[in-house]
């Protein structure tokens, strides 16, 4: 598509390119991120300043062509075979490339000019184990590379590539490794050997999802030292680790087949960490639990567990965080421990385990806790002495429990409580003032209960939250919420369609707002129910609204009247009852400081220039999902204040003549980068297949590219004229100069080889006919003449020597192969003669490419501007000093003119 000219603002230094419905690439700046992340799955980096998005790619040169220079984070998917050199190296500040593109093949220097990249991701089918060859040195170029990550592909196992010193973590997942030595033929460097300085290091090491990877070649890695080891998904336990010489390992990730811990593993290297979740481990034997000291985080998730052994955390006295989550554990067997020890432990995940009851002293060994996840279980009641030791505990989750007796202060054991998640639970009571207990409680998560009568009940909550989040229950009643003011809450979501909120002022109940989500809830609670339907709750601080509908609205809700509010997001607003279509300024007013919105499922069909009149700094606009687009013409003239992006994507344009203005728009637009993705399809006839692109339907339909077609017309007919004289200047002078030139070649292909060839004439004299008194009364007697006078030459005369009836370039070129010398007379008068021209370039062009070339001599009879003379330049790379002469004036000065020429034509060579 071409490059195009800068936007404003922060984007003045990068160079956009419009999009349209063949656009392959998507741009972003990294702070819009989110807005678009689905279309950057695997390079995804809100910290970059500029990414780029392609797919489908099939010619990467003419891809990358599209893309500015300037992106950090580069996604490319598609289908190239090869990675040729210097494929990136118009883009020296990329951090960030992943490349999903069914390679098979790496040329060396693909990667050369990448001296930034930070992350290289090389991406295919999980199982499709297609080959990759990579150079030794492809990688040599990425002094700053980082992150490697291979997923997919099968590697040589003997490539033999170079990591860069800077690599501190290395994936290889869904390969066809089978053992772990493989590694040290495809990267030797991890290996220590006798010409390696220092042990290679490395923070992660990621061999997951290598189903076919069972073997540990001993001391296959021997010297290699690692941070974190992940063999998640693969057939090699973890005791099999010890075997491949590691000089370390903190942490590992393992599966194990013995139904217990890897004890000799974690001993060998005093791990700090270690993960065999997902394993069927079954029991865990004090045996292998006395070789676990050095452990400091222990993840045990869904490995079949229904009890702890005696002493089990005194066992592990480093122990911070402990993850027994999806298990059928008895809490019970968490802190018997006869000797009273407590233990450091700061995290516990006990989630989905089935718990019905908490017995008081089931944390009483936990002082130190600081984070308990307890949801997905069955508790029905929490004894008001649990939490007694919990002095220091932060975040509790109690998500998806029954919950259906909690008293009054329940939480008043924990004062350092900031956390609290009561999500899907059946609190079936309005909880009393003093129900929360928790005086430092800020963030709430809470499912509301349903109340005990019809009438509006009061919902006591804590006065000094910051962040608020109320799930609805199903048949829900209004709620007054108490106090009346939440001076420092700064994050509520309402989620729910059973919840309205009895609040008529939301500005003075939360004067400290600044994000408010609404999900799965009509905005009739939120919106007047008069004819203006205004949404009521103006927020002066509010800065981002996001509103999922959930398709339950009957109508649109005007967003307005949030002067603060910096972005906006509407989603499924569309009812699913009772569909119908809306203009942009139906869904959103007067909000000066919006930056970013986003619609998806709207009912959105029109976009005209009176709503982007009120969204005045609004940079970016987001599209998915709607249908039958509309964009009035209106935005052409407005486009200078146009949001800078604008993405539809997954939405479709009416195939309407309102759209006919769009393409030409998109692509000379200077101000906005437009990108369009969607089928774009119309019917060729009304109810008909869809067989034509969207583009052809509007310029075979739409009275509008009538327009088009007479200024195309015109404009041809306006070329034409102005043409014109230029075929007249190409007919009287450089076609005959191409049939000289033609002539020129055909002879000396005759003539090749014949060294004694003899001449008609011995000067050609090339003049105007108003020079041509000068050449008869000065040139002939000189030339001409007898000796002493003249020099006895035959002289060939375009007007005396010329054969009559024949073609002007025939005798031209007749008469100049046939002398040995050509001598130009020019004057003013002879460079406005087509003829003079002619013969003048004929002659310099004999020089280069005749088998014979003749001697060429210039007399100048008046000084005449190198400017004027038709080759100048060539002229003078051809011509010496002695080859050319002005005719004098003065009397005194004309011997020396003689004398010139005397000398030129009765050099030896000259003539023959």
């Amino acid at each position: 598509m071409g490059r195009y000219s800068l936007l404003a603002g922060l984007l003045l230094s990068l160079p956009l390119v419009a999009g349209w419905t063949t656009s392959k690439c998507l741009l972003t700046e990294g702070s819009r991120l989110p807005l678009v992340s689905r279309y950057f799955s695997f390079c995804a980096d809100s910290k970059l300043a500029f990414l780029a998005a392609c797919i489908p790619v099939t010619n990467l040169t003419q891809t990358l062509e599209a893309v500015p220079q300037s992106v950090e984070g580069l996604c490319l998917s598609g289908s190239v075979s090869t990675l040729h050199a210097d494929a990136f190296s118009a883009f020296p500040g990329l951090k960030i490339l992943a490349l999903n593109l069914h390679l098979t093949r790496l040329l060396p220097r693909a990667f050369q000019g990448l001296g930034q990249l930070q992350k290289l991701s090389f991406l295919e089918q999980p199982f499709r184990k297609r080959s990759l060859v990579l150079p030794p040195d492809a990688f040599g170029d990425l002094i700053s590379l980082q992150r490697l990550h291979i997923s997919g592909y099968c590697l040589d196992k003997k490539a033999g590539v170079q990591l860069p010193p800077s690599l501190q973590w290395l994936s290889v997942k869904f390969s066809c490794l089978q053992d772990v030595g493989e590694l040290a033929g495809m990267f030797p460097d991890l290996v220590q050997n006798s010409s390696s300085r220092t042990p290679w290091a490395l923070r992660m090491l990621d061999l997951s999802f290598n189903q076919g990877l069972k073997m540990a070649s001993p001391g296959s890695l021997q010297g290699l030292q690692l941070e974190a080891l992940n063999l998640e998904r693969t057939g090699l336990e973890a005791e099999a680790v010890r075997a491949l010489g590691l000089q370390k390992l903190d942490v590992l990730s393992a599966w194990t087949a013995t139904a217990e811990l890897p004890a000799e593993a974690v001993a060998h290297f005093r791990l700090q960490g270690l993960n065999v979740g997902n394993t069927k481990l079954g029991y865990i034997s004090q045996e292998a639990l006395a070789s676990c000291s050095s452990l400091e985080t222990l993840g045990l998730q869904a490995t079949g567990l229904t009890k702890l052994p005696p002493g089990f955390l005194a066992a592990m006295p480093r122990l911070q965080r402990l993850n027994l989550a999806s298990n059928q554990l008895q809490s019970n067997t968490l802190c018997m421990n006869e000797t009273g020890d407590v233990s450091g432990l700061e995290t516990l995940n006990l989630a989905g385990n089935g718990l019905r009851t908490l017995p008081p002293a089931t944390f009483s060994c936990l002082p130190h806790l600081r984070e308990l996840l307890l949801q997905g279980n069955r508790l029905l009641s929490l004894e008001g002495q649990l939490f007694r030791d919990l002095q220091q505990l932060e975040t509790l989750n109690l998500d998806k429990n029954p919950l259906l007796n909690l008293g009054g202060n329940w939480l008043a054991a924990l004062p350092a409580l900031t956390t609290l998640s009561l999500l899907d639970t059946q609190i079936s009571t309005s909880p009393t003032p003093g129900f929360w207990g928790a005086k430092n409680l800020r963030t709430l998560r809470l499912k509301l209960p349903l109340p005990a009568h019809s009438a509006p009940a009061v919902l006591p909550l804590p006065m000094h939250l910051t962040s608020l989040e109320l799930q609805a229950a199903s048949g829900g009643k209004h709620w007054r919420l108490s106090p009346t003011v939440f001076p420092f809450l700064a994050t509520l979501t309402v989620e729910g369609r059973g919840l309205k909120l009895d609040i008529l002022n939301a500005s003075e109940v939360f004067p400290a707002l600044q994000q408010l989500s609404v999900l799965q809830n009509s905005l009739d609670a939120f919106c007047s129910q008069d004819t203006s339907n205004i949404f009521l709750w103006q927020l002066p601080k509010l800065q981002s609204l996001k509103i999922w509908g959930a398709g339950s609205n009957s109508r649109p809700c005007l967003i307005t009247g949030l002067p603060s509010l910096r972005e906006l997001r509407l989603e499924s607003l569309q009812s699913t009852s009772q569909p119908r279509s809306v203009g942009l300024e139906e869904l959103v007013g007067e909000l000066p400081q919006l930056q970013a919105l986003q619609l998806s499922h709207t009912g959105l069909t029109s976009l005209s220039a009176t709503a982007f009149q009120r969204l005045r700094s609004l940079r970016v606009l987001v599209l998915y999902t709607e249908e039958d687009l509309v964009l009035h013409d209106s935005l052409r003239e407005y486009s200078p204040q146009m949001p800078q992006y604008i993405y539809i994507l997954q939405s479709n344009l009416a195939c309407q003549c309102a759209n006919a203005w769009i393409e030409p728009w998109v692509k000379q637009s200077t101000k906005t980068y437009v990108h369009i993705v969607g089928r774009h399809l119309c019917p060729a006839e009304v109810g008909g297949p869809a067989k034509h692109s969207f583009y052809s339907f509007l310029w075979d339909h739409c009275p509008q590219t009538l327009e088009l077609k007479l200024f195309l017309a015109s404009s041809a007919l306006v070329f034409l004229l102005l043409a014109l004289p230029l075929l007249q200047e190409a007919r009287n002078s450089w076609i005959p100069y191409l049939q000289a030139l033609v002539r020129v070649w055909l002879r000396g292909l005759r003539v090749q080889g014949n060294e004694g060839k003899r001449f008609l004439f011995d000067v050609f004299v090339s003049h105007c006919r108003e020079d041509q008194g000068w050449v008869i009364e000065e040139l002939l007697p000189a030339l001409e003449g007898f000796l002493p006078a003249g020099l006895g030459l035959r002289l060939c005369l375009p007007e005396r020597d010329f054969e009559p009836g024949k073609d002007v370039v025939d005798n031209v070129v007749d008469s100049m192969v046939s002398s040995p010398v050509t001598l130009c007379v020019l004057s003013g008068r002879a460079l406005c003669n087509s003829r003079c021209c002619l013969e003048l370039r004929v002659a310099t062009s004999l020089l280069l490419a005749a088998p014979f070339p003749p001697t060429l001599l210039l007399v100048f009879l008046e000084p005449i501007s190198r400017h004027q003379l038709p080759g100048y330049h060539r002229l003078a790379r051809l011509l010496r000093r002695r080859d050319y002469c002005l005719w004098p004036e003065e009397d005194e000065r004309k011997s020396g003119f003689w004398a010139w020429l005397r000398s030129r034509l009765g050099q030896p060579g000259v003539l023959k």
